[in-house]
C-alpha cells in the first residue's frame, strides 16, 4: 500500500471518529480532521471536556459505525447551498469563506455525518477499522493564540493489525525512551515553570555531554578549514530591519527597549535578542576587506537563539524557545558553491554514521513570503538540486517551504526505533550579502557579492540531544557518556584507595565518579547501572592488594578484573563512530 492509500485511510478514520464524537457529545462543533505521518486528529469544539475514558466509548462507537460498511459519497456544492448546509458549524463556515472563488466547495458524507473536504476516501468503511486513538491535546484554531482553543483526538490507522500492532509496540518503546522522562531520571536537565517554557537548563551531566559534542565536532570543523566566531545575543532593531527578519520574522522574536543616553538626554533604542547567527556573521565579514583568495570563509559558532515559540507546541529539548545551533556561514565565489554544498553533504554523512543514523533529504523551494528575483532563486535552487542529484541521495522536494531569502535542503534522520527527525539544513542565500553590501576583489581588480551558504549539521544542539538520548536510550556510548566509570568501594576502608585510582583514571582522561554511598554492593551497581554509567570498578580488599580493579560493564556484566592502566587503555580507546 502507498502512501496516498494510507493517507485515504487515515483521514476517512478521522471522518468515523467525528461521527462518533458528534453522536457521543451532541452539539460539538468541529475544526478540521486531516491524515498526518503514522495517523489522524481532529479539532473539536464541545462544551464536554474529553477524558480517556471518553477515548474507550468514541472507539466503541466507531467500531460499530465502521461494522455498518457505509459508504463515503462526494456532493458538490455553490458557494450559498454549502454555507446553508454548514449554518450550525462557524469553522466549516469560515474555511468555506477561504477556499477561492474558482475552487470546487465538495462535501463528503458517511452515515449521519457530512463533512466540508477534498478528499478521496476509501469506498465505505468497511476498509476501515485497524486503528487506536492515541492522546488528547489543545489546539487553538488556525494556529493562533488569539483564537479559540480547541479539543484535539488523535489516532492511528493502518492497513492491517499486524502494522497496526507493530506501530504502537513502537510508540510503547518511544514512551519508555522519552527523552524528558530519562532526562529527570538520568539528572541530565530541568526546565522551570518560574524561569519560563522552554528555556532547558542543564544539569552537570547534561552540560558534559553538551560540550563533549561541541568539542568533538569543534576539531571536525577545525579540519576542514572553518574557523570559530563569537557573536552578541541582541542588536538594535536596525540590525533586523537590514537582515529582513523585521519584516519576516518579528512575530517570532523578542523585542526590549533600552536607553543608550543618560538622564539628561535619554535615547531610547529597541533590541532583538537574535533568533539566528546570520547577522553577526555578515557583520564580521564586513568588518575587512576580501579578495578572491580569500574566499571561501568559512566562520562557524556554538550560537544560543531564542525565539517566540507558543507554549502549547514547546516539547522539551525538541522544541525550546533558547536553543544552541552548530551554525556555519560560508562566503564564497559563484564557481565555489558547487563544492562548498559537497562538502557540507560530505560532513553530514559523517556526522550520521558517526551515531549510526540513516538519512534522507528533502529540498525546499521560494515561500509565497520571500525576497530575491525569480532569476536569483532559480539559479541558487538549481545549484542545490545538481548537487544533491550527483550524490544520489534520496530526496523529495518540499514546494514552498524554502527560507524567505532562499532555498535549503534538509536532512531527516532515521532513529533506532524507526522514527524519523529533521536536524541538518542547508541554506543557499545570495540575498543578504546584497542587504550587508559585502564584497570581494576579483582577479581583475573589479568588485564582485559573494554568495552566502547557511548551514547547521546536528541543528539546534538541544534537539539532537534529545534524538541521541531517545535513540539511545540513555545509555550513551562510552566516548560520550558523561560519566564512563563509577568506582564501588565494597567498604569504606577501601575508599581512600578507590579515591586514588579515580585522580589517575581523570588525569588520564576517564570520567570517573565514586560512589561512597552507605549502600551495599549490589544496590550501588544496581544504581550505576539504572545512570547507564557503561563501567562499574568493584574494589575490595583482594583487588587492592592484586593491583587490580574488578570491572562491569553496565549490560555484559562480570569482565574479570583488570590493570588500571588496562582498563584506562580500553575506555580511551573507544572514538566516535
Amino acid at each position: 500500500m502507498n502512501i496516498a492509500e494510507l493517507d485515504q485511510i487515515r483521514h476517512s478514520t478521522a471522518h468515523v471518529m467525528a461521527e462518533a464524537v458528534g453522536e457521543l457529545f451532541p452539539g460539538t462543533r468541529f475544526g478540521i480532521g486531516p491524515s498526518i505521518e503514522d495517523g489522524f486528529y481532529y479539532d473539536f469544539d464541545s462544551k464536554h471536556t474529553f477524558t480517556p475514558d471518553d477515548l474507550e466509548r468514541i472507539e466503541q462507537r466507531m467500531h460499530e459505525i465502521i461494522a455498518q460498511k457505509r459508504p463515503f459519497t462526494k456532493k458538490v456544492l455553490d458557494r450559498a447551498d454549502a454555507k446553508e448546509l454548514m449554518k450550525d458549524q462557524p469553522y466549516k463556515l469560515e474555511l468555506i469563506d477561504e477556499l477561492p472563488e474558482d475552487e470546487e466547495i465538495s462535501f463528503y458524507t458517511s452515515g449521519s455525518f457530512t463533512d466540508l473536504c477534498r478528499g478521496p476516501h476509501v469506498d465505505d468503511t468497511g476498509a476501515l477499522g485497524h486503528f487506536k486513538l492515541t492522546k488528547l491535546a489543545g489546539a487553538y484554531w488556525h494556529g493562533d493564540s488569539d483564537r479559540p482553543m480547541l479539543q484535539r483526538i488523535y489516532g492511528t490507522a493502518w492497513e492491517d493489525d499486524a502494522q497496526l500492532d507493530e506501530y504502537l509496540t513502537r510508540m510503547e518503546e518511544a514512551e519508555k525512551r522519552d527523552h524528558r522522562k530519562l532526562g529527570r531520571e538520568l539528572d541530565l536537565f530541568s526546565f522551570s515553570e518560574e524561569a519560563g517554557a522552554g528555556l532547558p537548563m542543564y544539569h552537570p551531566k547534561g552540560a558534559r555531554v553538551m560540550r563533549l559534542l561541541q568539542d568533538w565536532l569543534r576539531a571536525a570543523l577545525y579540519e576542514r578549514g572553518y574557523v570559530e566566531a563569537i557573536t552578541p545575543h541582541v542588536y538594535k532593531s536596525d540590525v533586523w530591519k537590514r537582515s529582513g527578519h523585521w519584516e519576516n520574522y518579528r512575530d517570532n522574536m523578542y523585542f526590549f527597549e533600552i536607553n543608550d543616553g543618560d538622564e539628561k538626554h535619554p535615547k531610547i533604542n529597541e533590541y532583538g535578542i537574535k533568533p539566528m547567527n546570520c547577522p553577526g556573521h555578515l557583520m564580521i565579514y564586513a568588518d575587512n576587506l576580501h579578495s578572491y583568495r580569500d574566499l571561501p570563509i568559512r566562520l562557524f559558532e556554538f550560537g544560543t537563539v531564542y525565539r517566540h515559540e507558543l507554549s502549547g507546541v514547546v516539547h522539551g529539548l525538541m522544541r525550546a524557545r533558547s536553543f544552541t545551533q552548530d551554525d556555519a556561514h560560508i562566503f564564497c565565489r559563484a564557481d565555489q558553491v558547487a563544492d562548498e554544498v559537497n562538502a557540507m553533504l560530505d560532513l553530514v554523512d559523517y556526522i550520521m554514521n558517526t551515531f549510526g543514523f540513516t538519512y534522507t533529504a528533502e529540498l525546499s523551494t521560494r515561500p509565497e513570503k520571500s525576497m530575491g528575483t525569480d532569476e536569483t532563486w532559480e539559479f541558487t535552487t538549481s545549484i542545490l538540486k545538481d548537487t544533491l542529484d550527483k550524490r544520489g541521495i534520496d530526496y523529495e522536494i518540499n514546494e514552498g517551504d524554502g527560507a524567505f531569502y532562499g532555498p535549503k535542503i534538509d536532512i531527516h534522520l532515521r532513529d533506532a526505533i524507526g522514527r524519523t527527525w529533521q536536524c541538518s539544513t542547508i541554506q543557499f542565500d545570495a540575498l543578504m550579502p546584497e542587504k550587508f553590501d559585502l564584497e570581494y576583489r576579483t582577479a581583475d581588480n573589479t568588485v564582485e557579492r559573494p554568495y552566502m551558504l547557511h548551514r547547521a549539521i546536528l541543528g539546534s544542539m538541544e534537539r539532537f540531544f534529545g534524538i541521541l538520548i531517545e535513540h539511545y536510550a540513555g545509555a550513551f556510548p562510552v566516548w560520550l557518556a558523561p560519566v564512563q566509570a563509577t568506582i564501588i568501594p565494597i567498604s569504606d576502608d577501601q575508599l581512600e584507595a578507590a579515591e586514588s585510582v579515580a585522580r589517575d583514571l581523570s588525569s588520564a582522561g576517564v570520567r570517573v565518579e565514586i560512589d561512597s554511598s552507605a549502600e551495599r554492593m549490589g544496590a550501588k551497581i544496581a544504581k550505576a547501572t539504572a545512570q547507564k554509567v557503561p563501567y562499574m570498578l568493584i574494589m575490595g580488599k583482594r583487588e587492592i592488594e592484586n593491583g587490580v580493579v574488578a570491572v562491569r560493564h553496565r549490560t555484559d556484566g562480570d569482565m574479570g578484573t583488570m590493570k588500571l592502566d588496562e582498563f584506562t587503555e580500553l575506555v580511551t580507546s573507544q572514538k566516535p563512530g
